[in-house]
C-alpha cells in the first residue's frame, strides 16, 4: 500500500478498518471494547473511522491484544554512537585555566 498517495484522512480511515478487522476476528463487540477501554461506543465508533486521540488507540490495540503492533509502526532504531556525539556538542571536558588554585585575585589588596 503506498501512503505516501493517501491522504491522511484516507490512513487514519484504514487504520479504523483494520482494528474493525481485529475486533470481529476477537469475536468481541463494540460495547465490550469500548468498556475495557473506559470510552463510550461512539467514541469508538469515531475511532475506526478514524477520528481517534493516541490514547484511545493504544487502549483499544491494548484490549483486541495488538499492542505489539506499534513496533511495526514506528520501529526503533538503532542511535549510532558517532551521531549521539554530534548530536551532543562539544562538552566540556577540563576545567578552565583562568584561576588557578594558590593564585589570588592580584585585584584584592593584601593585608
Amino acid at each position: 500500500m503506498n501512503y505516501y498517495a493517501m491522504t491522511d484522512e484516507s490512513i487514519a480511515a484504514e487504520i479504523g478498518r483494520r482494528i474493525e478487522d481485529r475486533r470481529l476476528e476477537s469475536n468481541l463487540s463494540q460495547a465490550v471494547v469500548a468498556e475495557e477501554v473506559g470510552i463510550s461506543e461512539v467514541t469508538y465508533r469515531n475511532a475506526v473511522k478514524g477520528k481517534v486521540k493516541l490514547s484511545v488507540l493504544i487502549g483499544i490495540l491494548r484490549t483486541l491484544g495488538e499492542l505489539d503492533q506499534f513496533d511495526s509502526l514506528l520501529p526503533e532504531r538503532p542511535f549510532s554512537p558517532v551521531e549521539r556525539m554530534k548530536l551532543e556538542g562539544k562538552k566540556r571536558q577540563r576545567a578552565s585555566r583562568n584561576n588557578p588554585p594558590g593564585n589570588a585575585d592580584k585585584d584584592e589588596s593584601e593585608w
